[in-house]
């Protein structure tokens, strides 16, 4: 009947009916449920994503060389030019020469397998290996046998993928073997007078990791350095010579000779050496401060341990640093060249000296987890060593970065859980406070409802 208000057969207000309610808390539940739902969801997909992208710390992961029977292209080929190696090679005419392209250190191998590296010459557009049988490419160097006069020249190396196309070049002179290209050819080495130092045969890790066999002579001028002389010696390792006692009359030019053999034929690798001997100065004592005892790697991975050696802030040290794998010389115990020595780099930061050698592990195989590394630093005032040890880590994963999106979630969900109480409780109350306005009560039975009009 028009007019006419009929209160629920209960008695209570609608509102206040317990499947009202009911069907509140379930609708919230569910709604509830379908946020925690996707908020796994999304943790789930937060951790792999962490899993994967997570870096390993101090490695890389070795790669093969690059593959030349596919060409890669790079919109418009506009790539960047980072410069001349600030390094040029003097070779002898008529020996093997190596060119490594300056940008492999740079590289992130792991990025992309589908990488391409070329070589060619500047002011010609033909890539090598061409025609000419003697230059060819491997990994990421340039093979020049024999070299000529005529090989003179700036080599442009060319590194490219889907994303990154990037060159460096790099100038090579060849000269003949004659007095008068001695002093271009040589490199410069310091001993210091009335010490024990080391001669050290340069850039021979390509010859080493590829010969077959065949030792390294010394010689002083055009003397051959016989083995059992007490004077000068090279103490298992031929790379290497050790003059006792140095005086002024060992300065000049020494030549280490490697035997070289390619397809049956024998060549030899020359490499010239200009000996300064300087008077005695007050050394300072070399202390080493890296690296660590224990060094986290993954087999199969490209590792660089350097050897970092504090010489003091006074004038730069004859301090010389080098790495033993259990009490062996690096290029005696590893002749593979799986694990090889880096450049001897001495600098200065803020007026004080230090020196640098890496070793450098490519890759890291389970072996290397049982030998005992040292890096030993020594000049005409005292000796140090430190020992480091490889330890293998079982994985990459990172639970910081996997537990950060699961704490959010539990925080988002508390908040709108005490949201969603905090409302429920106020409309609890807000709905008693409308439906009992100034204490009266609703009829409790139909019999006594009148009829409104």
């Amino acid at each position: 009947m028009a007019g006419r208000w009929t209160p629920p057969r209960d008695g209570r207000p609608l509102a206040a009916r317990p499947e009202t309610m009911r069907d509140g808390r379930l609708r919230g539940s569910w709604a509830l449920w379908k946020l925690v739902r996707t908020m796994l969801i999304l943790c789930v997909l937060l951790t792999g994503v962490s899993t994967f992208t997570t870096p390993s710390v101090r490695t890389e992961r070795a790669s093969g060389p690059p593959s030349t029977s596919e060409t890669l292209t790079v919109p418009g080929d506009n790539c960047r030019f980072r410069g001349q190696d600030y390094k040029s090679e003097f070779r002898l005419e008529g020996e093997p020469v190596v060119l490594r392209c300056p940008l492999a250190p740079h590289w992130d191998a792991s990025s992309s397998s589908h990488s391409l590296l070329t070589w060619h010459k500047s002011g010609s557009s033909q890539l090598i290996p061409g025609d000419e049988p003697r230059l060819w490419v491997k990994d990421d160097t340039l093979w020049l046998l024999p070299a000529e006069q005529q090989d003179s020249g700036t080599y442009v190396c060319t590194f490219r993928n889907a994303s990154v196309c990037e060159r460096m070049s790099v100038e090579l002179k060849v000269f003949k073997d004659t007095e008068a290209s001695l002093p271009l050819v040589s490199y410069l080495q310091i001993l210091a007078a009335s010490a024990t130092g080391w001669l050290v045969c340069p850039d021979l890790k390509e010859f080493i990791s590829s010969n077959t066999g065949g030792k390294t002579q010394w010689y002083k001028g055009s003397v051959l350095l016989e083995e059992g002389n007490r004077k000068f010696a090279s103490a298992g390792d031929s790379t290497r010579l050790l003059i006792a006692n140095t005086s002024t009359d060992d300065a000049g030019y020494y030549r280490c000779v490697l035997s070289f053999t390619h397809k049956g034929k024998e060549y030899n690798v020359t490499r010239s050496i200009e000996l300064r001997v300087k008077g005695t100065t007050t050394e300072s004592i070399p202390v080493i401060i890296s690296p660590l005892e224990t060094i986290p790697a993954s087999v199969g991975s490209r590792l660089v341990v350097p050897c970092k050696v504090f010489l003091g802030t006074g004038t730069p040290s004859n301090t010389i640093v080098w790495w033993m794998a259990n009490s062996t010389f690096i290029s005696v115990a590893y002749p593979g060249g799986r694990v090889t020595e880096g450049l001897h780099h001495q600098y200065s930061e803020n007026d004080e000296n230090y020196v640098e050698v890496s070793l450098i592990f490519d890759p890291v195989a389970r072996e290397d987890l049982r030998t005992d590394f040292k890096c030993v630093a020594t000049n005409p005032r005292s000796s140090q060593s430190h020992h480091t040890t490889v330890k293998e880590v079982s994985s990459t994963f990172s639970w910081g970065i996997a537990l950060a999106p699961v704490s959010l979630i539990f925080l988002v969900v508390g908040a709108v859980w005490v949201r969603r109480c905090w409302k429920r409780r106020a409309g609890k109350t807000y709905g008693l406070t409308k439906l009992r306005p100034d204490n009266q009560d609703f009829p409790s039975s139909p019999n006594q409802i009148k009829e409104m009009k």
